[in-house]
């Protein structure tokens, strides 16, 4: 097994001592860009046909190019397995049949082209043809049942001169006034130029209905991100003249919406209100009056995806860590409940012709295709079957009592057998949002940790702390007015509660988090220093005061989190909930990384706590920029080394024999050298 050279010895040990030896295929850092994950499935109208797109990772350590994953295209016909339709280099997404679905629809950028543009395959085989290219990308699409007719979303083409390459580059922020507009045109006329059929405000999607003769679409009065959160509302138009037939404000945020089969109603998911975080939250509007009505607003669950089954909504809900398929009729009633395997997490479904398809992970494997009738659910796809011959370790469902009696719940991933005297040493992974939840299904990435984790003899949480969602909208809003109060006093909570249950060393305690998890780990590292041995912050809010004045979001911020503007707050309130308040107090070594280009969470705000830390205490601390990336890591060589200055700062800190002023480890990881040898175990499996 092919072990980095700064692998802490001590871990390797605890497992020794547990009487545990190391299993003969373990999960690896290195098998991380060999996980794949099915999304993107659509059934064709007769239900006869599935097509799903399967994640390609690029693997670094196989010689790969570096990149973002390659998505591939996969189609199933009958009883027969998934068939490879497309497998070359680049994205394929957003795929739709064609009414009599012997064709599919897809967008895509091959080589020659200058922007994402409109591909078609035949369900027969053959190559894939473009069918439609515009000045600029295209963004959402449908095609008319007679297939004679596009619809799309695009913006116009910026007017360009010279003027760049003689130097002159100035922009101005936050004023590009070019709206996405819906376009519609003549699909097999070559001659045929686009007209656009609705224009008013910043078009982002839209859904075209059964007949044929109107679309609902979603607008925003800017193309700002903050616009596309907070301001989006829904229009009914027809597809004619595009006059606007019907209205629908939105209370809050919006989500995916869909025509009826009949043309009356509009399915959607949004949240209750504009302090709503997220859109978990079944509704049905009246498209000729607009007239909505809020169906799951009181239910604690939170609906990640719909689709009309016949005269009800098919919705996929997840409620705590767990999921259900739920068919609601268009009153709000229950008509019906599937029964589901109760050890996978359904993601998203399509219908055609009554014939359900799903895509579900668990911790066992990562997200795979299942179809599902009254009598019973299939596994149709197994992409990941390579993972049966690892020792994948135990995931279970962690719940404990915070400090002021509220339940909050978690999960667990842990080493096989009794945990060593002390407990294991603990990574605390925290998500972001933190309008966002963990579910029990596959949870090992190349920011999360897992199985790898485990594998080195680490225990791993998963907390989804107040303010998260999948427990009804009021669990979502408890952090509200309350930036690092009780929603991180819950993490504390379940460190002490595994602490007393005997599973985990609370003196060997990590903490780590991307985005809002990540403002949790300098909250860690700093305010909570006494409690977390190390900690790794990820594209990480310290200052909430300057976060305010360089995120793109600053409404929803206000609207979702802080709910008062900071000049309506105590400015100093803001400041004390901030980790560079509490640096001079940090005793705990930090790791902050952060994508050179997050728009989201400016980079200023890892350089404001990195240097505060560093001025101001002894503390280990390190920052590292990734050029390229934004809020998040979406390349292949930035995965892989921010996967390994994880766990080896982890490593470091979190051995047995580790203080808080023990050397930082060095900053090269020796990159090459670690290519060179697992291309010659390439080679060598190759020829065996």
């Amino acid at each position: 097994m092919l072990k980095a050279p700064f692998k802490a010895t001590l871990l390797a040990s605890a497992l020794a001592f547990s009487g545990l030896a190391l299993a003969a295929e373990s999960f690896e850092i290195e098998h991380l860009p060999k996980v794949k994950n099915a999304g993107n499935i659509t059934v064709s109208a007769d239900g006869k046909t599935t097509a799903y797109t399967l994640s390609n990772p690029r693997d670094m350590v196989a010689g790969n190019e570096d990149g973002t994953a390659d998505s591939h295209l996969y189609v199933m016909t009958g009883k027969n397995k998934p068939s490879l339709f497309i497998g070359t280099k680049g994205s394929v997404s957003s795929l739709q049949f064609s009414a009599d679905g012997e064709t599919l629809f897809f967008k895509t950028k091959r080589e020659d082209d200058k922007n994402t543009s409109l591909y078609s395959i035949s369900m027969n085989g053959g190559e894939a043809t473009q069918r439609f290219a515009f000045e600029t990308s295209i963004g959402d699409y449908a095609i008319s049942k007679d297939g004679k007719t596009l619809y799309f979303v695009a913006r116009e083409k910026e007017k360009k001169d010279d003027l760049k390459k003689k130097g002159f580059k100035a922009y101005v922020y936050e004023e590009d006034q070019r709206l996405a507009s819906l376009w519609t045109v003549a699909l097999d006329d070559k001659e045929a130029k686009p007209t656009k059929l609705f224009d008013k405000g910043h078009v982002s999607s839209f859904n075209l209905s059964a007949d044929g003769k109107n679309i609902v679409v979603a607008v925003a009065p800017t193309n700002l991100i903050d616009d596309f959160y907070m301001q989006r509302d829904l229009h009914v138009i027809n597809t004619s003249d595009g006059e606007v037939t019907a209205s629908i404000d939105i209370p809050g945020k919006l989500g995916r919406f869909e025509f009826s089969e009949n043309g009356k109603y509009i399915g959607l998911l949004a949240g209750t209100d504009i302090h709503d975080t997220s859109t978990g939250v079944l509704m049905v509007a009246d498209t000729k009056s607009g007239k909505l009505t809020q169906l799951t607003a009181d239910a604690e669950q939170h609906i990640v995806d719909i689709d009309w089954l016949g005269k009800d909504i098919l919705a996929v809900a997840h409620r705590g860590v767990e999921s259900a398929v739920v068919l609601y009729e268009t009153d709000g009633d229950i008509k019906r409940t599937y029964k589901t395997p109760d050890d996978i997490v359904v993601r998203s479904a399509d219908i055609g012709d009554d014939e359900i398809r799903f895509i579900a992970d668990s911790p066992k494997h990562p997200r795979e295709v299942f179809s599902l009738t009254r009598s019973k659910v299939k596994k149709l796809s197994d992409h990941n079957a390579w993972l049966k011959d690892i020792n994948l370790a135990k995931q279970s469902t962690f719940s404990f009592k915070a400090r002021d009696g509220r339940n909050v719940e978690g999960l667990l991933m842990q080493p096989s057998g009794d945990a060593p005297a002390g407990g294991w040493p603990l990574i605390m992974a925290v998500h972001g949002g933190p309008e966002a939840h963990y579910s029990d299904g596959w949870l090992t990435g190349y920011s999360t940790a897992g199985q790898h984790a485990v594998a080195d003899g680490y225990a791993v949480f998963y907390p989804n702390y107040r303010g998260s969602t999948g427990r009804g909208v009021a669990f979502a809003k408890e952090h509200q007015n309350d930036y690092a109060g009780a929603e991180f006093n819950d993490l504390v909570d379940g460190v002490e509660a595994l602490a007393q249950s005997g599973l985990i060393n609370k003196d060997r305690v990590g903490i780590t988090g991307a985005s809002y998890g990540g403002y949790a780990s300098m909250w860690g590292a700093t305010a909570l220093t006494d409690h977390f041995a190390a900690a790794v912050a990820f594209v990480g809010i310290s200052n909430q005061v300057s976060k305010f004045g360089t995120s793109d979001i600053p409404n929803e911020m206000h609207l979702v989190h802080s709910l008062k503007w900071p000049w309506e707050d105590n400015w100093m309130n803001l400041i004390e909930r901030s980790p560079i308040f509490h640096a001079g107090k940090a005793k705990t070594p930090i790791l902050i990384l952060h994508g050179e280009e997050d728009t989201r969470v400016h980079p200023s705000q890892s350089m404001e706590l990195y240097r505060s830390i560093k001025v101001r205490t002894e503390t280990p601390v390190r920052l590292v920029f990734y050029p390229g990336e934004g809020h998040g890591n979406r390349k292949a060589a930035a995965q892989y080394d921010y996967a390994l200055r994880l766990m080896r700062w982890m490593d470091t800190y979190l051995s047995v024999d580790a203080t808080r002023t023990t050397a930082m480890p060095e900053f090269d990881l020796g990159m090459a050298e670690r290519l060179k040898k697992d291309d010659e175990k390439s080679e060598d499996k190759a020829e065996d």
